[in-house]
């Protein structure tokens, strides 16, 4: 199954700990495609650090849930701390989407219900799948150009 997962971080050595995270998923994943990191700006959270963003896409058997939980295991590896909701962070990874599964349980939501949104996933997501859909929204290049 096709997963993308966004990656982001805007604390201690973000460029390293992304890469760091990539790592970590190689060795569960079957990585198809990494994008460049760019350094975007803070959402809903004036007065922190930059952020450094970017999109990895995957190929996996595994369940959503449980790659969920390997995710998370991986932020908590990389020192993610979670206190209050957008505090800045050492490692941040959202599964955006799994193939064309829909799914709402407390713990997950698919795809990712901000993601059509959010620039900082769009535009490295379309440099590496420029034909890539977000199920339920429609085109990466189409949503990102009405961000712009």
């Amino acid at each position: 199954m096709k997963a993308v997962i966004a990656l982001g971080a805007n604390l201690g050595d973000p460029v390293s700990q992304l890469e760091n995270a990539v790592l970590e998923i190689t060795k569960e994943l079957f990585v198809i495609s990494v994008s460049k990191f760019i350094e975007t700006e803070p959402v809903d959270a004036p007065g922190q650090p930059k952020y450094f963003n970017g999109v990895l896409i995957a190929h996996t058997e595994m369940k959503p849930l449980d790659l969920l939980h390997l995710l998370q295991r991986i932020e908590k590896m990389g020192g993610r701390e979670r206190s209050i909701q957008n505090a800045a962070r050492t490692i941040d990874l959202d599964l955006i989407s799994y193939g064309e599964i829909f799914l709402d349980t407390v713990e997950l939501t698919l795809p990712h219900p901000r993601a059509h949104l959010r620039a900082f996933v769009l535009e490295p997501w379309v440099s590496i799948d420029v034909d890539g859909v977000l199920p339920g929204h429609g085109e990466i290049k189409k949503l990102l150009a009405t961000l712009h």
